[in-house]
């Protein structure tokens, strides 16, 4: 059967929201999109009805929930939001079986939530390769010209294991060792041209979500 997969969603100008690509991206590894709201409350009901969860890109997080100022350059993400989804990735610590996808914010969330520190706002002339077109990322996951969009980058990453780096030295991709499939990348593959770093990384998660 098609494994049912989450995708966390945004929330601007009172509406949710998320980019299609996501969905489109999913249903083409063979998984089955859902868009879900973050509505706090329902997140242990999120976690019985899928098989593994696609953490979205987005705002910056609030720092202040990790007792640290947020830095003034941060546009920062919706409360309701962030504490949906950082609930929602704690419940999943104790199902190290759903597979989870962290992109951009997503894979902020992971490393904050793994002890590590994020760096809030990239020294200017690293940052200006980051903040939109196409940069080289290399390392275990693999190599290639990925798509990106962001201002901020982990510096550390607590117990999540570093499997790519950018060109410049911009921490890229991190993955859990210890867990099923437990994978975050700081590029958008949603809109990456390359296979093995946009379209198959969607077909290896949707893969380990079905077994």
């Amino acid at each position: 059967m098609r494994p049912i997969i989450g995708i966390t969603a945004d929330i601007a100008e009172d509406r949710f929201r998320v980019g299609k690509n996501y969905a489109a991206c999913i249903d083409q590894a063979g998984g089955i999109p859902i868009i879900l709201p973050p509505i706090l409350c329902q997140a242990q009901q999120y976690i019985d009805i899928c098989a593994g969860f696609v953490f979205t890109g987005g705002d910056d997080p609030v720092m202040e929930q990790w007792g640290i100022k947020s830095h003034p350059s941060t546009t920062p993400c919706d409360n309701n939001r962030q504490k949906f989804e950082t609930s929602l990735l704690e419940l999943l610590l104790v199902h190290p079986d759903k597979p989870v996808f962290g992109i951009c914010l997503g894979m902020q969330w992971m490393g904050l939530l793994a002890g590590g520190i994020l760096t809030q706002d990239l020294n200017a002339d690293v940052a200006v390769h980051h903040k939109t077109g196409t940069h080289s990322i290399e390392g275990e996951i693999g190599r290639g010209i990925v798509h990106t969009s962001h201002h901020q980058a982990m510096s550390e990453t607590g117990t999540l294991t570093i499997t790519a780096l950018a060109d410049d030295g911009v921490i890229e991709a991190v993955r859990d060792l210890n867990r099923k499939w437990y994978v975050g990348v700081q590029w958008h593959p949603e809109r990456t041209e390359e296979v093995n770093l946009g379209q198959g990384l969607f077909n290896q998660f949707c893969e380990a979500a079905a077994t």
